[in-house]
């Protein structure tokens, strides 16, 4: 398993974590509540955050050799 899937299955506990929290802040303290739109903002927080993931590319072997050798000659960037 990547990096990336790891993160990613952590954010989907935390997820379904902050969901149950949710429906327990709502349940107590009214649907309506300022409470209960914390709460499901949290949740839409880090489903944004879990999206945001999704979307990023792993990196190539040259990117991954260039972050370890940013010297290396394969690595300069030249200024157009």
């Amino acid at each position: 398993m990547t990096n990336i899937q790891e993160k990613t299955n952590n954010i989907s506990e935390q997820i379904q974590d902050e969901i149950q929290e949710a429906r327990n802040v709502c349940d107590t303290s009214g649907g309506n509540s300022a409470e209960c739109a914390a709460a499901w903002d949290a949740v839409e927080e880090l489903q944004a955050e879990a999206s945001h993931r999704r979307q990023t590319k792993p990196k190539n072997s040259l990117e991954q050799y260039c972050d370890d050798n940013p010297e290396a000659d394969e690595c300069r960037m030249y200024d157009d």
